[in-house]
């Protein structure tokens, strides 16, 4: 009996030590899952304050274009270091900032981790991790040339918009131009006006900016008519200059202007919509969803930047003047400038899409390469015969049609304009392409916002990018 207490204490010892070693493993299990599985995630958030604590102590890496052209670098101050940004506001949507008060956004976000040699995985092993670190980061080399960045943004002036510019073959991406734009520089002294323009320079409209897509996704529901049968090169449209849609829709060409009986070349040539409209009816909305489907809209890009999903309607559930306004680019149909780019460029190198690449390699302090990045097919979305195809429609558009004025020293250019009907006033002015069309070296995306005709405004500007580009 004067053993029963002593029983019950060591049962209740027993339990909780069952109790402790339980919690022990937990945390373990629970520590060694964020080690392995969040700890690069938690580690290049834009929010993590190590990250600018660790700027402070370590020389953030150089950051550099093609050519060798200094875009950022690191002053020494009596707090750390601060960067600096040689051409402010042309390169920010591309490189962003880093601030010890505002965070961090661009590269300077996303490659984090390496412009800070912390990249190491023992260095996130907490304090022990200080023993892989050194004083100075590793440098990044882009693909961005900055000089052909500078130009596009002198091209666009004071108006606001976008240019995207990449190598079809490669994927390397020759500028990314947000207008307007922001200095880095001085961001914390001006955070308040810069943070509330009611212009947004903060967005980065190539990558980020959502718009409907107006005529230049004509490109795409032609692709998608040969593909399907719905049309081959000989087959003839009648065009009225109005698509009637029972029982009281109505879709128009410009002052419903007649252009009619035309094949599929000519009606691409000029942006006919009562056949692009005719089409994306015969194709219906499954198809419809499905080729969009097939060239990535939906599909997270994971270029190593940030970037917004397009926004599609559900095709399926449309009604059919609402579907006709998709074969057109209107309607709830949202895209982004930099995947127009991509779409021109898949029919610039024989159907195969290239994933765009900022980075082309990182390098230590001493110019050693740690790594570099190769050219990398993202989708085939097309066979290279009807890739082909469109290319040469394409062509017809800027020899014959509404691109004329991306014409240029006796180049060969393809290209689609458009020109994009939204409820914020006049129309977004568009042109993709890419040149020279018969061994393509650059493909491109503009946008003026509210610019008006994409034929008029849109096309030369990106017939100066190419030219400097090639010539």
């Amino acid at each position: 009996m004067m053993l029963r207490p002593l029983d019950d204490m060591r049962g209740f010892i027993r339990k909780t030590a069952y109790v402790l070693l339980a919690a022990m493993v937990s945390l373990l299990a629970y520590l060694t899952y964020i080690q392995l599985y969040s700890a690069k995630d938690l580690a290049e958030n834009s929010l993590n304050r190590r990250n600018m604590a660790a700027a402070q102590k370590i020389k953030p890496g150089l950051i550099f274009d093609r050519n060798g052209e200094v875009l950022a670098d690191s002053r020494k101050t009596k707090d750390g270091f601060q960067r600096q940004y040689p051409y402010g506001a042309i390169m920010a949507p591309v490189i962003g900032y880093s601030s010890l008060q505002r965070g961090s956004t661009g590269l300077e976000s996303a490659w984090a981790q390496q412009l800070l040699g912390l990249d190491n995985p023992l260095s996130q092993l907490g304090p022990v991790g200080t023993l892989w670190q050194t004083g100075a980061g590793n440098n990044l080399v882009l693909n961005i040339d900055a000089a052909l960045q500078q130009a596009a943004y002198e091209a666009l002036g004071s108006r606001k918009g976008a240019v995207v510019a990449f190598n079809p073959k490669t994927g390397a991406i020759l500028a990314l131009v947000s207008r307007p734009s922001f200095s880095p520089a001085s961001l914390d002294d001006n955070w308040t006006a810069v943070s509330n323009d009611p212009n947004s320079p903060l967005l980065n409209r190539a990558t980020q900016g959502l718009y409907p897509p107006g005529s230049i996704i004509k490109v795409l529901v032609a692709e998608a008519a040969l593909r399907e049968k719905k049309a081959d090169l000989n087959t003839l449209f009648e065009c009225s200059g109005d698509l009637f849609i029972p029982p009281d829709y109505h879709l128009t060409e410009d002052k419903k202007r007649a252009h009619g009986k035309i094949n599929l070349a000519e009606a691409l040539t000029v942006s006919c919509n009562v056949t692009f409209g005719t089409l994306a009816l015969e194709l219906g909305g499954r198809t419809m969803q499905e080729t969009f489907r097939r060239y990535g809209f939906e599909k997270e890009l994971g270029a190593g930047f940030s970037t917004e999903r397009s926004h599609l309607p559900d095709f399926t559930a449309l009604g059919r003047g609402d579907l006709a306004q998709t074969g057109i680019g209107q309607g709830e149909l949202l895209v982004t400038p930099l995947r127009m780019a991509m779409l021109a460029g898949v029919f610039a190198n024989d159907g195969v899409m290239m994933l765009p690449r900022l980075v082309n390699r990182i390098e230590t302090a001493d110019g050693q390469i740690l790594r570099s990045f190769a050219p990398e097919i993202w989708l085939k979305p097309v066979e290279s015969e009807q890739a082909r195809q469109i290319r040469k429609m394409m062509v017809q558009v800027v020899e014959e049609g509404t691109g004329a004025s991306a014409r240029f020293g006796g180049v060969k250019v393809a290209g689609k304009t458009g020109t994009a009907e939204n409820a914020q006033g006049q129309p977004h002015a568009w042109f993709i392409g890419f040149a020279p069309a018969d061994n393509p070296q650059i493909a491109i995306a503009v946008i003026v916002e509210n610019g008006g005709g994409g034929g008029s405004v849109a096309a030369p500007i990106a017939r100066r990018i190419m030219s400097m580009a090639i010539q």
